[in-house]
């Protein structure tokens, strides 16, 4: 998974926090990458059991033959920020102003490209930037990879996380060009409102090993239900973070983004229509991606279905 401390994946990181591994009877092991697309890498190499990433990082994988399946959803809304390094303000205005600049994404692998990626290629496509007029550079998904990239000016600008971003800005360092949480920018983007960040296996771990499956997803959902009671204060002081500052950022963004979350991990049919919208859009002239099938790389018999 992504990480740490990214808000979207926040629900995986606290399922040991809380216990809901062990109410399983099991030990759930983390691994934290810089990028989704790292994370399937390591679902379909089977250096993992499971991968949480976007669902379009997962499309493309399986767009490239990769076995994938996600089987729940981890949140509801997608959190993303096109951030700029503040030295820049008074150069870069609007998105075709980032052209011959380098701009940093989630990493991605030779068969995934990671939902930021998609995201920044199509808003870089919409305001007539050829993707040959700048630089995309990996930026990892935690605070350490994506603040020392704009804050040492490797990168112009980050497809950031939150609650990464927000801390940033509040530092100013960076000013928001693009923020997914606008509905203004909504409405400019094919299928904004897709699934983000989800739950995948491998089919073949459904086929031979279904209540290891059934396990995992009880676990996210049992997760998501407490979140959905507690307050933001009770979700932080489950993290125990030494830095305060970092403390100071993720409680801020859970108050901002309350309800970025799924509240048990079904599968919206509504949403997944979304993300085969932006997938599309964002992989034009690609026959495997414009051939693939949403629901034929879902399985909702234990997270269940809502419209």
């Amino acid at each position: 998974m992504p990480g740490p401390f990214n808000l979207s994946y926040l629900p995986i990181d606290l399922i040991p926090r809380i216990g809901a591994d062990k109410a399983e009877g099991v030990s759930l092991n983390l691994l934290h990458t810089g990028g989704g697309a790292v994370a399937l890498n390591n679902l379909v190499t089977r250096n993992a059991d499971f991968s949480v990433a976007g669902m379009p990082a997962a499309m493309s994988l399986r767009a490239n033959g990769g076995d994938v399946v996600t089987i729940a959803a981890v949140n509801d809304a997608p959190l993303f920020v096109l951030m700029v390094r503040a030295g820049l303000k008074g150069e870069v205005k609007r998105i075709a102003d980032l052209r011959g600049r380098i701009i940093g994404v989630n990493t991605s692998t030779r068969n995934s490209k990671t939902t930021s990626q998609q995201l920044v290629e199509l808003l870089l496509k919409s305001d007539g930037v050829s993707l040959d007029a700048v630089r995309i550079v990996p930026a990892g998904q935690s605070w350490v990879e994506q603040a020392s990239l704009l804050v040492t000016g490797t990168a112009d600008a980050v497809m950031g996380d939150e609650p990464f971003a927000s801390r940033l800005l509040a530092e100013n360092k960076v000013f928001f060009l693009a923020n997914l949480a606008d509905p203004g920018i909504q409405k400019s983007i094919p299928g904004a409102n897709f699934l983000h960040a989800a739950l995948e296996t491998r089919g073949e771990l459904i086929r031979d090993e279904p209540e290891k499956v059934a396990k995992m997803v009880r676990m996210l959902r049992a997760t998501l239900q407490w979140m959905s009671k507690q307050t933001p204060e009770t979700i932080v002081g489950k993290l125990d973070f030494q830095d305060a500052a970092e403390r100071k950022a993720m409680l801020e963004a859970l108050r901002t983004y309350r309800h970025a979350f799924s509240r048990d991990g079904r599968l919206s049919t509504r949403q997944l229509k979304e993300t085969e919208r932006f997938f599309r859009t964002t992989n034009e002239g690609n026959a495997a991606a414009q051939a693939l099938i949403i629901e034929q790389m879902v399985d909702a018999r234990w997270s269940g279905r809502t419209q």
